[in-house]
């Protein structure tokens, strides 16, 4: 029986209608500051929490309910005698329903050039005590923090006259969950002022379940997408605007398609099979992107993921609509566009912001996790070395550059063959770099003949440099640094080849 509820939110969603449910029920509602004035504002009837302490509110808010009134009336063993009997002694209310959430710490911190000071006042330090103690004595106590259950518990006040004891348990399991995301959002906040960086002495996060999915990578695997609590950002960020529920594995390719289709200030499009690229263009038009990443590989493309950085017009939606494709991703679409594609019942529209740059990527693995900062170094040619005899042309320039964009993206041992405009060819995953080269050039064909092949890593041997002059490669792009680069240097001059070493390299495990 719920006769004392206590109402201090700073989300005040649904507050007046639910405390004039809990009122209409009878249950006397004590509250304070803006809670109390929203409640009373709207003539519904409640005490002020100094009607209980016998103190006022003091020191700019900060002490309020942090009183043995307060916190003796929600950690009370209701059958234990001698709490009864020290409840009974002190003029100690029970209370038996806390609606508390909390000062709204994430937002101050979004906000620009807030101060150190400013983010310190909106740590709440009454709010969580009163939740961590209703949730503790949730065999007794209904501790709320989420306004969505508010008709759910008049409802289930009026039709049983109290809550039960699994939802109250419930309750507190979120309650628990809520203040320990708070507590996330503060440390990490400190983390940032000291300046300890990507990999602090404790990674800590939160992150709240957007949806079940239909299953895992395989259909005996359960999985659910979640989200991090806080600032919407990434996937997290997604908005769906038509097809069937997204999966696991969609997800995953989705993300590696948007980190590589934001490589590119032109005009860009990707098309992702199991992470890897089957094909990416850029072009003067998004749709001859598309176009050209689409006949990179036909065969492949089919299924696949498509990632845009443009918005997708009527033109572009055309194309896309003549193949199967699970999902296309970009930052917008216009209406004709929508209008073609909607026709397709399955296929999942993404519309998605550009990725943020200075994200961590992090891995678990049993026991822990890896972290690290993602593999977004700025490079330009600069700052490589041609170390062959044959320089190369302007054209094979940009093919290089294009193909070093992409090639960082793909599964190593990554071997990517390219003009300056799109892929040719991909050789993703082998345990040996010259088994991903011939996966490459065999996938090239003739279109090999005077195209760049890129490397993820140096060439331990100088097989691959052998295997692509067979193919008829113009230069090569690799970060060098093997103690046998003279053999693939040799072999290239052999060739004519030219060679470029980056000193940078990107393994993609």
């Amino acid at each position: 029986m719920i006769k004392n509820a206590l109402l201090s939110v700073s989300d005040k969603t649904g507050i007046v209608d639910f405390a004039k449910g809990l009122v209409e029920l009878g249950v006397t509602i004590y509250s304070t500051g803006g809670t109390l004035k929203a409640i009373t504002d709207a003539g519904i009837t409640a005490k002020a929490v100094e009607s209980l302490t016998g103190f006022p509110e003091m020191m700019d808010g900060r002490v309020k309910t942090l009183h043995p009134k307060v916190h003796g009336g929600i950690l009370a063993i209701r059958d234990n005698t001698e709490h009864q009997k020290a409840m009974a002694d002190h003029g100690i209310e029970p209370i038996d329903l806390v609606v508390v959430n909390l000062y709204p710490f994430r937002e101050t911190i979004a906000k620009p050039n807030v101060s150190l000071e400013e983010a310190i006042e909106n740590i709440d330090i009454g709010g969580p005590t009163m939740v961590r103690s209703a949730a503790k004595n949730h065999a007794y106590v209904g501790i709320v923090v989420n306004p969505n259950h508010y008709d759910e518990i008049l409802t289930m006040l009026k039709e049983h006259g109290e809550l039960t004891k699994e939802y109250r348990f419930g309750l507190a399991k979120e309650a628990f969950a809520h203040t320990a995301a708070y507590d996330v959002a503060i440390a990490n906040y400190m983390s940032s002022i000291l300046n300890e960086g990507p990999t602090p002495p404790e990674y800590l996060s939160a992150y709240e379940k957007v949806t079940d999915l239909r299953y895992g990578e395989n259909p005996h695997q359960k999985a659910a997408f979640y989200k991090e609590i806080g600032k919407a950002h990434g996937m997290g960020a997604l908005k769906q605007l038509h097809g069937k529920e997204l999966s696991y594995n969609n997800i995953v390719d989705m993300e590696a398609a948007w980190n590589m289709v934001w490589e590119f200030a032109d005009p860009a499009a990707c098309i992702i099979k199991h992470t890897n690229p089957c094909g990416a263009a850029t072009a003067a038009t998004l749709h001859d992107a598309y176009v050209n990443a689409y006949e990179a590989d036909s065969v492949s493309a089919f299924g696949g993921i498509v990632a845009l950085n443009r918005e997708v017009d009527a033109a572009t939606a055309g194309e896309m609509s003549k193949i199967f494709l699970e999902v296309i991703m970009a930052p917008a679409f216009t209406k004709e566009a929508l209008h073609i594609l909607e026709a397709k019942k399955n296929i999942r529209l993404i519309e998605l912001s550009k990725p943020e740059s200075g994200q961590v990527t992090v891995k678990k693995v049993s026991g822990g996790l890896l972290v690290q900062t993602e593999d977004d170094i700025q490079e330009d040619r600069a700052h490589y070395k041609v170390v062959t005899k044959v320089q190369p042309t302007e054209e094979q320039w940009k093919a290089l550059e294009f193909a070093w964009k992409l090639v960082k993206h793909v599964k190593s041992n990554a071997i990517l063959i390219s003009n300056e405009k799109r892929t040719l060819g991909v050789g993703a995953g082998q345990m040996n770099r010259v088994g991903s080269a011939k996966i490459a050039l065999e996938q090239a064909g003739e279109a090999a003949k005077g195209a760049v092949l890129a490397s993820d890593a140096f060439f331990p041997f100088g097989d691959t440099v052998e295997t692509s002059a067979k193919h008829g490669i113009a230069a090569i792009i690799q970060p060098g640094g093997s103690i046998r680069d003279e053999e693939s240097i040799k072999a290239a001059d052999e060739a004519g080849i030219s060679m470029v070493f980056t000193s940078i390299r990107h393994f993609k495990h």
